[in-house]
């Protein structure tokens, strides 16, 4: 009889290819990850593991095994989601995963709504960029994710994760309060081609779509300052350090000094929960979806009032 555990160890060897990934996604030690492979391997009677360099890589027997774990480990999660939606409460633990301005302009709203309604689910958060959230569901280290992606460039969602649209969130150039744009109704990004930009760290989605949007212009855009948090960006704008992209979720209030100004063209990005379909009879996941959208639609006149603030 195959171990389930066993099991979802190899899962989670064959999704992060390693054993210390796979000790970090199931919160274990390294040692725990080759004690349950070692009885693996015995209970089978094959080598799943093969050394590979300094790691370790799948056999042909292990990937086989491996193919055939992933479809058991979603048929026992069916069944859980079956068993809870025919308890019909919402208990147990839920997983909620959120880019760093989602965590910031939403979670809050969210994990206050489900504590009232819901006192005996426990919730836990994590901020990620947009891929590790998508990744983090699809390996079923997170329940839900909310992700991101801009009208120009779409974050590829793989197949078995279904999806719900929570709002658009406009995006503004952020200047020094004296910039020669300062005090424009709107502007176009191709008329800051010779201006200095604060961008977020080099392989985050969102500095990877400056890049794209600039260059898509003919702008070689001069990175001069990276910053992975909206408020250390805009404090360096306000230093007359450089411009930025400010969005809207989250922002705060915007330092005196520093002027926010709309793109004419509407820069958006598109906000989105993704989790397994095969878990969404889950009545805590379903729970934290609404909660999720219920803050959405609450911060939207925030956003609009926080847009007419700053001239826009």
């Amino acid at each position: 009889m195959l171990n389930l555990e066993r099991l979802r160890t190899l899962d989670a060897l064959a999704r992060h290819g390693s054993v210390s990934g796979a000790a970090e996604g199931l919160h274990v030690t390294t040692s725990a990850v080759s004690q349950q492979m070692a009885k693996l391997e015995r209970e089978v009677g094959q080598r799943l593991l093969a050394r590979h360099g300094r790691g370790v890589r799948l056999t042909d027997a292990g990937r086989l095994l491996a193919d055939h774990a992933a479809r058991i480990l979603s048929q026992v999660e069916l069944a859980q989601a079956d068993i809870e939606a025919q308890r019909g409460q919402v208990v147990g633990e839920v997983r909620i995963g959120g880019f760093p301005t989602a965590a910031r302009g939403l979670f809050p709203a969210t994990l206050a709504a489900l504590r009232a309604d819901h006192p005996d689910l426990r919730v836990r958060t994590r901020e990620l960029e947009p891929e590790q959230g998508v990744r983090g569901v699809v390996r079923g280290d997170l329940d839900v994710a909310v992700v991101l992606d801009w009208s120009n460039r779409r974050l590829p969602v793989p197949g078995g994760l279904a999806q719900v649209h929570l709002f658009d969130d406009a995006a503004d150039v952020a200047m020094p309060a004296n910039h020669r744009h300062a005090g424009r109704a709107d502007v176009e990004l191709a008329e800051f081609a010779d201006d200095e930009w604060i961008s977020w760290p080099e392989g985050e989605f969102c500095h990877d779509w400056l890049m794209f949007t600039l260059r898509s212009q003919g702008i070689e855009p001069r990175i001069s300052h990276l910053a992975a948090e909206h408020h250390t960006q805009l404090a360096l704008v306000e230093a007359g350090l450089g411009v930025c992209v400010a969005p809207r979720l989250g922002r705060g209030p915007v330092p005196g000094t520093v002027a926010v100004v709309p793109v004419r063209c509407g820069m958006r990005r598109h906000v989105y929960a993704v989790w397994r379909a095969d878990a969404a009879r889950r009545p805590s996941l379903r729970a934290a979806v609404t909660a999720l959208r219920k803050a959405a639609e609450r911060d939207a006149p925030g956003r609009a009032a926080l847009s007419g603030a700053d001239g826009s």
